[in-house]
C-alpha cells in the first residue's frame, strides 16, 4: 500500500476517533512532525512506514508538562498505538510493531529513553524540531499560558542573577531545554536543522532583551553571542 494511503488512513481515523484539548499536540503536529522525518530520512534506508505511524500517534496519550507522570506518557503511548493498529488497522504489518512501539517510546524528552533504531532516532528528532523556530517559539508560549506561567521575568529576563525556573517563566525554558536540543539531536541532518533553528530563538531572546530596555529597533548583540551556536552549557 502506498505510503500516502497510509497516512490518509491515519489521519482520518485521528480527526474522527481522537479528542484533544492540547493544540501544541494535534493532529497537525503529527503531521508536521511527518514533514519533517521525510526531509530528515531523505538519504536513508529508513522504514518510511515505521516512521510514519510514529509520527502520527507519538502523542496518541500525552500528558501535562506539569503532570508528575509525564515521564511515563510515552510508553503508554507505544501501548496505545499497539491497540489501535490491531484494532482499527488490521492489515498493518504485524512484524513491525516492535519497531513502531520503540520510535513511539524513545521520542520523548521527559521519558529518557535512548532511540536503538533509525526509525526512532529519525521520529525523535522531527518531534523535538517542533520545540524551536518560529513554530516552537509559539508552542512554548501556548503551553505556558494554558499553565498560567508568566511570560518571563520583566527585572532579569535571561537569569542573570538568580536561578533558572522554567515552572515559573516561559522565556527560562529557552535556556534550560530548547538550547540544548541540537545537542541531543541522533542525526546530523537533524543537528543541522536544529542549529538553524535554535539561533532564532536566540535572536528573538535578543530582541525581547533590547525592547525591555526601551530599544524597539535594534537587538542586543552579547545575547546573540553568548547564546548562539549552541553555547549554553550542559
Amino acid at each position: 500500500m502506498p505510503i500516502a494511503h497510509w497516512q490518509e488512513r491515519f489521519d482520518e481515523y485521528l480527526q474522527h476517533n481522537w479528542l484533544q484539548d492540547d493544540k501544541a499536540h494535534d493532529v497537525a503536529h503529527f503531521r508536521r512532525v511527518w514533514k519533517t522525518s521525510q526531509q530528515i530520512m531523505e538519504t536513508t534506508e529508513a522504514d518510511r512506514l515505521v516512521v510514519l505511524t510514529a509520527c502520527y500517534f507519538h502523542d496518541i496519550v500525552n500528558l501535562p508538562k506539569n503532570h508528575p507522570e509525564r515521564h511515563l506518557a510515552s510508553t503508554q503511548a507505544a501501548q496505545e498505538t499497539l491497540r489501535i493498529l490491531d484494532a482499527h488497522f488490521p492489515d498493518f504489518p504485524h512484524p513491525l510493531y516492535d519497531s513502531v512501539a520503540h520510535a513511539v517510546r524513545a521520542h520523548s524528552f521527559s521519558a529518557g529513553i535512548a532511540p536503538q533504531t533509525l526509525e526512532a532516532k529519525i521520529v525523535q528528532d522531527a518531534d523535538r524540531l517542533e520545540s524551536l523556530g518560529a513554530i516552537g517559539l509559539a508552542r512554548v508560549f501556548y503551553t505556558s499560558g494554558a499553565l498560567g506561567r508568566p511570560l518571563f521575568d520583566s527585572e532579569d529576563p535571561l537569569a542573570c542573577h538568580r536561578e533558572l525556573d522554567d515552572a515559573t517563566y516561559a522565556l527560562d525554558h529557552f535556556q534550560k531545554k530548547l538550547l540544548k536540543l541540537p545537542d541531543t539531536m541522533q542525526t546530523e541532518a537533524g543537528r543541522a536543522l536544529a542549529l538553524l533553528n535554535a539561533d532564532f530563538l536566540v535572536n528573538y531572546m535578543a530582541k525581547l532583551c533590547a525592547e525591555l530596555k526601551g530599544d524597539y529597533c535594534g537587538i542586543e548583540q552579547d545575547v546573540v553571542h553568548q547564546f548562539s551556536s549552541q553555547k549554553i552549557p550542559s
